[in-house]
């Protein structure tokens, strides 16, 4: 199990992405365009560098839904590894078979 703090820290930098992501994905196509004057793209980025650094979407960590673990996650389940071979052999996922051949 994960510590707390940085489970609910990944939390707060969820919804701070979630609060800001219109707002940075207007600035940072108007900062990659590359048609646009070179002044109106560095004020774009000057602007994007006044949002909070845990708005970025970099910034959030992919954590298992039930443990917080890190690292070994799988995208299409949200668990790690563990998790999933652990309720996969319960069949508690639907459709997950353990294979052997």
């Amino acid at each position: 199990m994960a510590k707390l703090s940085s489970i609910n820290k990944n939390e707060r930098r969820k919804a701070l992405v979630k609060r800001y992501a219109a707002k940075y994905e207007r600035l940072k196509a108007v900062a990659d365009d590359k048609s646009l004057d070179e002044g109106e793209r560095m004020i774009a980025r000057l602007k994007m560098a006044e949002i909070p650094r845990n708005a970025n979407p970099t910034r959030v960590r992919n954590r298992c839904t039930t443990t917080g673990r890190p690292r070994g996650y799988y995208r299409k389940f949200g668990l790690n590894r563990i998790e999933l071979r652990d309720l996969g052999n319960k069949g508690l996922i639907p459709g997950l078979t353990k294979s052997s051949w």
